[in-house]
């Protein structure tokens, strides 16, 4: 069995939630799984481990799970992209809109410097809304966003569309 493969058994489907009609994807079985963690992390910084990656970038909540974990496999910082309100110091943020509403995400004024090289990190790409807004905050900075990477991409929401022509890798598409 492929690695892929062997990631894509360890995510289940949880039918009509949130909301009826939603087939939720859900990490939990893979996140405890030593082997399959270990996997998908490997599998998401594979491709970047030559590209002078400075920082990588994770959108709360799970995008934290998988960029921390990156991060220390590629040796390089951290930074948590989070909801408004719960970061201590001076923050830059963006705002951007859902299918549900009005969401906004900030990260500290001085954790990405003019020129570094980010990789965002997250679990899944759904519509592209999040992923979209998070490029939009490194670029305030004066970052470049190098690329994106997702454990999960689900292609019928085309995502990827939001992200113009930004590198965007996937370990496991639906």
């Amino acid at each position: 069995m492929r690695d892929m493969d062997k990631l894509k058994t360890k995510i289940r489907t949880i039918p009509n939630f949130p909301k009826p009609g939603i087939q939720f994807k859900d990490i939990t079985p893979l996140l405890l799984d030593p082997a399959s963690l270990e996997l998908a992390v490997n599998g998401l910084v594979q491709p970047f481990r030559d590209t002078n990656i400075t920082a990588i970038a994770g959108m709360e909540a799970r995008g934290f799970i998988f960029g921390s974990l990156a991060a220390r496999e590629l040796n390089v910082g951290f930074i948590p992209l989070r909801k408004p309100g719960k970061l201590p110091y001076n923050v830059k943020s963006v705002s951007y809109t859902l299918e549900y509403g009005e969401a906004s995400l900030e990260a500290h004024s001085d954790a990405i410097k003019t020129g570094d090289r980010i990789l965002l990190v997250d679990d899944l790409l759904a519509t592209g809304g999040t992923a979209r807004a998070s490029c939009q905050l490194v670029e305030q900075f004066g970052g470049t966003v190098v690329a994106c990477a997702f454990v999960v991409e689900l292609l019928s929401l085309n995502g990827r569309s939001q992200l113009d022509n930004t590198h965007t890798h996937s370990l496991i598409t639906y």
